[in-house]
């Protein structure tokens, strides 16, 4: 209701300037043809005339749907409008003053200049109104042409302007825009360079259907805008249904600049099926808290260490350490950082988090300021079939570089943790937890400590969030790889539920609660920053959303394989434990977790002890030692003493 009525005041405000335009270009007309004595002309005749011209312009302009143009997007063929409407408008009036006075009451050459005023009056504020708007003229003169392909565009903004726009000035343009579908509402009956906003998006099955029956079969739907989950959903299921594909064009701020640059649509990415909106990042802080500092980060080349690495460079530290195990993904993204046109001073480093010699050998060498923990084992599988080398990378490992960074006087260390480590039913999940624990424990521990001579008190602040779309070893990629296949797409249980964002979100709010956490240390002291994840994705789902977006039907084009649980898998992740009360954050998509602590002695001597059943190989006590540590720890069978463990083959 308030859409419409948002709507009609605009249309009513455009409506009523005509009017006025109108009116004055009656009495500009009569003017110019009567010369500096008009107003001694003006006879109770030429009021009534006046009258009578407005009342018949306010008709004309109602009926021939002058007000369905958006002022924003006016160009040619609004111009064209308004040259009807005044030529109507002229007409009519003139045939009505012949009737009733044979036009002795109005000079018949000032209807002749009263239309060129006329067309003036209504198209030069719409003109200027655009110009303004876009700074220049280049968009004013295009028209539709023809195109093969009907389509229809769901979004009524910017960049369905910039579709159709672009789609009249290629005479060799793929396709012909029908209708443009308004999410808002706010839009409907009005038109973009001709283009009919037919309705919002819950109607589009009916608007389909009647384009269809007026013999306009729209072939494709095309997103300008970047949609909720939920009315993507409704997309795919009414595209589904029709048998039409859908597509979308590029963001606006991903469009390349050039005179001949063509408009290519693209697949609709998977991300967009999250329908998350766009967390406000502090990114002032962020720059404060890397820029001409010496940062390190480990497992470098990871998905999650390498966007690390990436948007850290953007922040211009004076020294970029790069730490990895991996030959090939350390050189991967060496190449990548010393290929960048702004130059980053950096250092790749091969070695492995859990030589505790090695570790300290790297930091006391590189000495950095910054240290960024992202070096994890994290497949739930592959941790599960080798629970010692996961407490060796995610617990010892951890240890070591927490370790190392208080004695080479680091200002702040960030953890990268995952849900997984809440009420964990998995040995990665478990490890990951012990990490937080002991990250947990040595912040505390600096916060109660006296500050050293030199004035380093080094800070620890762990991050907690869910999968990441299209990383290593996730659910998407091993889609992507069975729908090349031809399928079957592997699901585990009909009711798995993963919480999603891609690498590069879950990136800028690690920044984002770094920059938080080392700014208030002692307020934030051994609690942990949760990544808002927004509404978790059922995996059935987010598996015939993939198979629709490349074209297939489920069930029927691509089957679904339900292939059972894995060990260590939970049908529901969670974000926080039940003991760990949320806190808020100075941003809306970060949330804090306040700590389960355990005494940082303590832990010490239980990870010792830890350590050294792992290095004997005992894996039954490590296994039962951790279970004592995480007491909400639940193993799986796989994890018996004497069970002979073998990678799972299922899917992720």
């Amino acid at each position: 209701m308030k859409l419409d009525q948002h709507r009609l005041r605009r249309q009513s405000v455009a409506f009523v300037h005509d009017l006025i335009m109108a009116g004055l270009s009656f009495v500009i007309a009569l003017a110019l043809r009567l010369g500096a004595d008009t107003f001694e002309y003006f006879t109770r005749d030429l009021t009534l005339a006046l009258i009578l011209f407005v009342a018949v312009c306010a008709v004309v302009f109602r009926v021939v749907g002058l007000y369905r143009g958006i002022w924003r997007y006016a160009s040619l063929n609004d111009l064209l409008a308004i040259i009807r409407a005044a030529s109507l408008a002229i007409l009519v009036f003139l045939a009505i003053t012949f009737l009733v006075t044979r036009l002795g009451s109005v000079p018949r050459t000032s209807l002749i200049i009263n239309w060129f005023i006329l067309v003036s009056l209504l198209g030069a504020p719409r003109v200027l109104y655009r110009v303004f708007k876009d700074r220049g003229f280049d968009h004013l003169f295009e028209r539709e042409t023809l195109r093969r392909t009907p389509v229809v565009l769901l979004g009524a903004g910017d960049a369905a302007e910039v579709f159709i726009r672009e789609m009249a000035r290629d005479r060799q343009a793929p396709f012909k825009v029908l209708a443009v579908i308004d999410e808002k509402g706010t839009r409907i009956g009005r038109r973009i360079h001709g283009v009919p906003i037919l309705g919002r998006l819950d109607r589009l099955d009916q608007i389909l259907t009647k384009l269809k029956a007026e013999g306009r079969d729209p072939q494709r739907l095309i997103l300008t805008k970047k949609p909720s989950r939920e009315n993507l959903e409704l997309m795919l299921d009414v595209a589904d249904a029709k048998g039409m594909s859908i597509a979308r064009m590029p963001r606006l701020t991903e469009l390349r600049s050039g005179e001949d640059q063509r408009l290519e649509l693209r697949p609709v990415a998977i991300e967009d099926l999250l329908g998350r909106s766009q967390a406000k990042l502090d990114r002032t802080a962020m720059r404060r808290l890397i820029e001409g500092r010496r940062v390190l980060i480990t497992g470098a080349g990871g998905s999650i260490g390498a966007e690390l690495v990436r948007q850290v460079a953007d922040f211009q530290p004076s020294h970029l350490s790069l730490v990895d195990n991996s030959e090939y993904q350390l050189y991967q993204i060496g190449m990548e950082i010393g290929e960048r046109e702004i130059k980053v001073s950096y250092h790749c480093i091969l070695a492995d988090v859990r030589d505790c010699g090695r570790i300290e050998q790297v930091l006391r060498s590189e000495s950095p300021e910054l240290v960024f923990h992202a070096a994890a084992l994290k497949h739930v599988p592959m941790v599960e079939a080798n629970p010692l080398e996961g407490v060796q990378t995610n617990v010892i490992g951890v240890r070591n570089v927490a370790d190392a960074c208080r004695q080479s006087d680091v200002a702040a260390m960030v953890l990268i943790s995952t849900d997984k480590a809440i009420n964990p039913s998995s040995m990665m999940g478990a490890t990951k937890r012990l990490a937080e624990s002991y990250c947990q424990s040595l912040d505390i521990a600096e916060r109660d400590s006296a500050v050293r001579s030199n004035g380093v008190r080094t800070h620890f602040v762990t991050v907690r969030f869910g999968n990441v779309l299209g990383s290593t070893g996730s659910v998407v990629p091993l889609f992507q790889r069975q729908l090349a296949a031809g399928g079957p797409l592997t699901v585990t249980d009909p009711e798995m539920h993963r919480y999603f964002m891609t690498v590069r979100e879950a990136v800028e709010l690690v920044l984002q609660a770094s920059a938080l956490g080392v700014a208030s240390p002692r307020e934030e002291a051994g609690k942990i920053f949760v990544l808002d994840m927004g509404k978790p994705v059922k995996i059935l789902d987010l598996a015939r959303h993939m198979i629709r977006l490349s074209g297939f039907r489920p069930e029927k084009d691509i089957e679904i394989k339900i292939t059972g649980p894995r060990p260590g898998e939970k049908l529901h992740e969670e974000i926080f434990h039940a003991s760990e009360p949320l806190l808020p954050t100075g941003n809306p998509g970060l949330m804090l977790a306040a700590p389960r602590t355990v005494n940082q002695q303590l832990l010490g001597r239980s990870l010792d002890e830890l350590a050294a059943l792992t290095a004997q190989g005992r894996q039954g006590d490590a296994v039962a030692l951790v279970r004592r540590l995480v007491p909400e720890y639940r193993p799986s069978d796989s994890l018996a003493p004497g069970h002979d463990s073998s990678v799972s083959q299922g899917p992720a």
